[in-house]
């Protein structure tokens, strides 16, 4: 069991905390000499729909050719977004549901599915996957990229298993940072307000004699108390310093490398459900969590030809959190490795090969523990793509698998059809047909989850506890989608996806036959949950998002997603309840519209407007969240906002899951000010 006291808190310092105030002291004395500074935020609209992506074919593409439903965030969104974490810039992507719980958690899925830990999207930063196996998801609350180092978002919506492999099943989201060399000199920002208390970021870039450059940066964050949902407060602060380092250069004419790092520690709250035994009950506890953790990825490339090239990435990672149910520890060591051949003109090959090795300790509580405590996991993978030319500039196949083996599951497979028709350089159609998989995590396999105690018969206490299932199966969906893309031209562009999509295995809680547990305490009749694999079912939906320069000032983006979900439970299931719960936990209907108008003197004005439909399961009615931010560029490399952040009501609840590990709190309207100077 967990020592929660002062005291036993103190056992487990973030270990983050000393170096990081370290790296701040050594920015804050280099000197600060004027560079020249890249324009990130010029880019036409055409520009826009011309941009090359990664994410869909680990290969540069025009996002216009694409045969995905890829949504880009650029520098100049997430300027313009207001926004001060990752979570909050996501909200404009068409088909991602982002629903915050509370003050430093967040449920985020695309095309359905959404709870705190959404375990059928698939995060990655720089190429490292943030996708934990604990549970199943991503913890956001430290994936604390700098907002300023950011070079785009790329966003794809569907599956992603031929080229990521597992846990890619309705979507990727590729966060990938700017080369060191593209941000040389110094910057500074930092500002405040009445949720964001306190935040600032300092980072400095410079070149390492001809061939490399450096960039080293140091980040903080204090972000207040949010009401529960009886309106007092859920002491759910939280605070995060975070530092690193990105290097890139040249070896040689052929062979480039790039060595980044991150280290961080903070504290966050909660308000948890905490079963007792003796007497039996459930109450309401505030929990501190401490986080810390650290991550180093070198990335070697080396260019054969015109046409071949080949790299070679690794990483480890290193992360722990004390709380707020239980304690984690997790190293995971990653390698890499991809060719890319171009083949007689019309074959464009990229294959490779991949390891990963993901050990945890864990340290139960009533409320939460793995059995064993320990595990380490491994995963091999190799895939191969052949993107074939049937007609130049015109017609586009792409034939692709990736083949995985894991601990769980052993084999599975994971291929992928796509076509892209381009009738001429502003039309794209397309269509693709994949298939993708979900891997148990060790919540799925080994957990126990003391869910609720009371007073049985004969004074005898009864609990009821969800049970991992060594046995448990991956989920695979199979999904179709049919996309139309279009630059009309340099004023307006358009990009429409469908999808219907097809489920099996999908994750259910079965009921089991209570039996009777003695110690030489007490005995507890204990009333069994189990994890299984019986539901199915079936989700289709269309996304639209469109930019129109209205004048050389003016520039609308709406967007809209529908949703309709219908599962079921199998037949020899026992579980009637996660099929509706599921589906009624997922908007049907999602609108974004942002504005941003481009004043006179030196002024810019951002209206982003979002609409959530209601979730029936959870009782969250439909809302309307506005933001909106004035912003002033007062000289050379120095500009100024102020941001208010969900203007049209004080507080409504976005996300409250039956099974959370948090309980929901109320997103509160804010206003901040920001100040940031470049030199």
């Amino acid at each position: 069991m967990i020592d929660w006291s002062a005291e036993g808190r103190k056992n487990h310092p973030p270990f983050a905390h000393r170096a990081l105030a370290a790296l701040a002291a050594v920015l804050f004395v280099l000197p600060a000499w004027s560079q020249p500074q890249p324009d990130l935020y010029q880019w036409s609209l055409e520009d826009l729909m011309n941009i090359e992506v990664t994410s869909v074919s680990k290969k540069e593409q025009k996002m216009s050719q694409v045969a995905a439903a890829i949504f880009v965030i650029t520098p100049e969104q997430i300027r313009r977004s207001g926004a001060t974490n990752i979570p909050d810039l996501l909200r404009m992507v068409p088909g991602l549901d982002v629903g915050q719980i509370n003050s430093n958690t967040w449920a985020i899925s695309a095309r359905g599915f959404n709870h705190e830990l959404s375990d059928k999207l698939l995060v990655l930063i720089d190429g490292r996957t943030v996708y934990t196996p604990t549970f199943a998801g991503v913890t956001w609350d430290t994936q604390d990229v700098p907002l300023e180092d950011i070079e785009r978002i790329e966003v794809i919506r569907g599956p992603g298993g031929a080229i990521w492999g597992a846990n890619a099943v309705n979507g990727v989201i590729n966060i990938i940072t700017t080369k060191a060399g593209d941000t040389p000199g110094g910057l500074l920002t930092g500002g405040g307000g009445t949720q964001d208390l306190a935040f600032g970021t300092a980072r400095f870039g410079a070149k390492i004699g001809h061939n490399f450059s450096y960039r080293v940066f140091t980040k903080y964050q204090d972000k207040s108390h949010s009401p529960n949902l009886q309106g007092e407060s859920s002491f759910d602060g939280w605070y995060l310093l975070h530092g690193g380092f990105r290097v890139d250069g040249n070896l040689s004419p052929v062979d480039s490398l790039t060595v980044q790092g991150d280290i961080y520690g903070g504290d966050e709250g909660a308000e948890i459900i905490h079963t007792t035994l003796d007497p039996p009950g459930n109450v309401i506890l505030d929990r501190r969590a401490e986080l810390s953790g650290g991550n180093i990825l070198g990335r070697w490339n080396h260019t054969f030809s015109n046409g071949s090239d080949a790299t070679l990435q690794f990483y480890f990672d290193r992360n722990a959190r004390y709380g707020p149910e239980s304690n984690e520890v997790r190293r995971t060591i990653d390698f890499d490795f991809q060719h890319h051949l171009a083949v007689a003109r019309r074959h464009d090959v990229i294959w490779g090969l991949g390891y990963r090795r993901s050990g945890d300790n864990t340290e139960g509580t009533i409320d939460l523990a793995y059995l064993p405590a320990a595990r380490t996991l491994q995963t091999f993978t190799s895939f191969l793509q052949d993107e074939i030319t049937l007609k130049p500039d015109r017609f586009f196949l792409t034939l692709g698998t990736k083949l995985e083996h894991d601990d769980f599951n052993g084999f599975d497979l994971s291929p992928t059809v796509r076509l892209a028709w381009t009738p001429s350089g502003r039309h794209t159609f397309w269509t693709a047909v994949s298939r993708a998989s979900r891997t148990p995590s060790r919540l799925d396999t080994a957990a126990y989850i003391g869910i609720a105690a009371f007073p049985g018969d004969n004074g005898v206490t009864q609990e009821v506890v969800l049970f991992g299932n060594p046995l448990q199966k991956a989920e695979h969906v199979i999904a179709d989608e049919l996309g139309y893309r279009s630059q009309f031209n340099t004023r307006f562009s358009l990009d429409i996806a469908t999808f219907f999509n097809t489920y099996d295995n999908l994750r259910s809680r079965e009921m089991g036959a209570p039996f009777l547990q003695t110690d030489s305490v007490q005995s507890t009749w204990v009333i069994p949950l189990t994890w299984g694999n019986g539901m199915h079912g079936a989700t289709y939906g269309a996304e639209l998002s469109t930019d129109w320069k209205v004048t050389d000032r003016w520039t609308l983006s709406p967007g809209y997603a529908f949703l309709e979900m219908h599962l079921h439970p199998d037949a020899s299931s026992t579980d009637t309840g996660s099929a509706p719960e599921t589906q009624d936990s997922s908007p049907q209907h999602q609108a974004a519209f942002r504005s941003h108008v481009d004043l006179r003197h030196g002024f810019t004005w951002d209206t982003n407007v979002y609409f959530v439909s209601g979730l029936r399961a959870q009782a969250i009615p439909a809302y309307t969240r506005v933001d909106a931010q004035l912003g002033w560029r007062l000289g050379e490399g120095l500009e100024f906002s102020l941001v208010g952040q969900n203007l049209l009501q004080d507080h409504h609840p976005e996300s409250n899951d039956i099974f959370t590990i948090v309980n929901a709190s109320l997103v509160k309207r804010g206003v901040y000010a920001r100040l940031t100077k470049r030199f």
